[in-house]
């Protein structure tokens, strides 16, 4: 990686002084090192950057429902843990608060969706609680997150 060495003298008519075979350090500087190891640090971190979201671990329900379409801003989330715990992205809310503060994100916010994450083994009158605490903080378009290939009304998945 550092500077090479660069053979003086030239011409075989030349008369040689002093040592024979001198050398002169090289001031080229060699990149070539420097850009493989950038080149492979650029495909690592483009492999791992969709790795890297963080969330709450949540066992949902599988449906046969398709997703969503993505949208410019990030999507507010709202988590119902199997403790029964609510979460706003990955902050733990208590659920006397919850309405206040999200009364306050929605104030911020210009897009009134949120996704509902609830576990699977939650029960029903526990999400329709929070759905109704979402309602009430000023968020009417409420999506509720599930995972593909669940069973369908059909028989035909699962």
């Amino acid at each position: 990686m550092g500077a090479g060495v660069m053979k003086s003298g030239g011409g075989g008519s030349r008369r040689r002084r002093g040592r024979r075979g001198r050398s002169a350090p090289m001031s080229e500087i060699n990149v070539t090192p420097f850009v493989d190891v950038m080149l492979v640090l650029l495909i690592i971190f483009m492999v791992a950057a969709p790795l890297l979201t963080v969330g709450v671990p949540v066992e949902l329900p599988k449906t046969a429902a398709s997703a969503l379409p993505s949208e410019t801003e990030e999507p507010l989330t709202v988590t119902v843990a199997i403790d029964g715990t609510v979460l706003i992205q990955t902050t733990e809310v208590a659920r006397e608060e919850l309405v206040s503060r999200l009364r306050a994100i929605a104030a911020e916010r210009s897009d009134d969706r949120v996704f509902l994450r609830a576990d699977g083994s939650v029960p029903y009158a526990s999400v329709a609680e929070v759905m109704g605490a979402l309602n009430a903080g000023g968020f009417s378009s409420i999506g509720l997150v599930t995972d593909i290939g669940g069973p369908t009304l059909d028989g035909s998945g699962g």
